[in-house]
C-alpha cells in the first residue's frame, strides 16, 4: 500500500494545492484560466505526441482495449440513467446527464498523469490509443441522447443525426487532443525522428503536463461546489468511483488484455468525473448542478478508489 501511495497521493495533493491557491486567491480565475488553456492546447497535446510518436504498433490491435473500455462505459452510463430515472424519478435529460457523469472520466487532466506515474510507458501508450476515440464517441452519444431526451421532454422537433454529427465533427477537428492524436499516429508511421533539439523541447513541455494539469483541475473545481441533489449526486458518484472501474476491470479480464494495459485502463476509469459531462449539461441547460456536484464529490472521494484499484492491480 505504501507504493500505491507514493504514486497516488501525489496525484491528488497537487489536485487539493490547486484548490487551496484558487481559494485563498494566491492565484485568480484568469490564471487559472490561462493554465488549464496551455494544459489542454500545449502540455497534454504534446505529451500524446510524444507518446504516439515513440511508440510501436508492431501487431498491436486496439480492438480489444477498445471493447474492454467502452463495454464497462455502457454499462456505467445505463445504471446512472436507470437510477436517476425510475430510483429518483427524474426525467429523461436528468437521466443522460446522470449516465454520462457516472461514465465519462477526467482521462487528459487525471488520467494520463495517474497512468504516467503507475504504469509508465506502456499504460500511457494504451490511454493514448483509448483517447484516440474516446472523446468522439463520447460526445456524439451524449449529444445525440441529449437531444432525444430533450424532444421527450420538452416536445418539438429535434436535430437530425446529420446536423449533429456535423457539428460535433467540426469542434473535434479543432481540438488539440485530436490533433495531437493524428500527428502523433502520422510520426509514428512515417518512420521519421525527432532532432535532438526537438526532441527536448517536446520532452520538457510533455513533463508539464502532469503538474499543470492537476492544479488547473484543483483550481477549476471552486467553481463547481456541491448544491442539492445529494442522493443522485452520492448515487453517480458510487456508479462512478466503483462501477466503472469494476465493470473493466472484468472485461479486461474475459478479453485477455495484457496486465499493464488493463491496469491502464481500470486506473483510468476509476479517476473522477471529467468537465464534458458539465459542458453537455450546460449546453442542453439541464443537470448543470448535478453533473458539478458530481465531479467535486468524485474528485474528494476519488483518492479513495483509486488507491483502491491501484493497490489491487499491483
Amino acid at each position: 500500500m505504501s507504493a500505491v501511495l507514493i504514486n497516488v497521493a501525489p496525484v491528488f495533493l497537487l489536485i487539493l494545492i490547486g484548490w487551496i491557491l484558487a481559494r485563498t486567491k494566491v492565484l485568480n480565475e484568469a490564471t487559472g484560466d490561462a493554465l488549464g488553456e496551455f494544459v489542454f492546447k500545449i502540455a497534454v497535446p504534446m505529451l500524446i505526441f510524444s507518446t504516439l510518436a515513440n511508440a510501436h504498433f508492431d501487431g498491436v490491435s486496439p480492438f480489444r482495449l477498445w471493447a474492454a473500455y467502452f463495454a464497462g462505459v455502457a454499462v456505467t452510463w445505463t445504471a446512472g440513467h436507470l437510477v436517476a430515472k425510475h430510483v429518483f424519478k427524474r426525467d429523461d435529460k436528468i437521466g443522460v446527464i446522470a449516465g454520462m457523469s457516472a461514465a465519462f472520466a477526467n482521462n487528459v487532466f487525471i488520467g494520463l498523469p495517474l497512468v504516467g506515474r503507475s504504469v509508465g510507458a506502456e499504460g500511457l501508450l494504451a490511454l493514448s490509443i483509448l483517447l484516440a476515440i474516446h472523446l468522439p464517441l463520447m460526445m456524439i452519444v451524449g449529444t445525440i441522447l441529449m437531444e432525444r431526451a430533450t424532444v421527450i421532454v420538452d416536445g418539438g422537433k429535434g436535430r437530425g443525426l446529420k446536423a449533429i454529427l456535423a457539428q460535433v465533427g467540426w469542434n473535434l477537428v479543432r481540438n488539440p487532443l485530436v490533433i495531437a492524436l493524428g500527428a502523433g499516429l502520422a510520426f509514428s508511421l512515417s518512420g521519421l525522428t525527432l532532432t535532438p533539439v526537438l526532441s527536448t523541447v517536446v520532452t520538457q513541455l510533455s513533463s508539464a503536463a502532469g503538474p499543470a494539469a492537476l492544479i488547473s483541475i484543483g483550481m477549476a473545481l471552486t467553481r463547481y461546489p456541491v448544491r442539492g441533489n445529494i442522493g443522485l449526486t452520492g448515487a453517480i458518484a458510487a456508479l462512478k468511483l466503483l462501477l466503472l472501474p469494476a465493470a473493466v476491470f472484468l472485461m479486461g479480464k474475459a478479453l485477455g488484455l495484457s496486465p499493464a494495459w488493463a491496469a491502464a485502463l481500470v486506473l483510468t476509469s476509476s479517476v473522477p468525473t471529467g468537465i464534458n459531462a458539465w459542458l453537455i449539461a450546460q449546453r442542453f441547460r439541464a443537470g448543470q448542478n448535478i453533473a458539478a456536484s458530481t465531479i467535486s464529490v468524485t474528485t474528494a472521494l476519488g483518492v479513495i478508489s483509486v488507491s483502491f484499484w491501484a493497490w489491487l492491480l499491483a
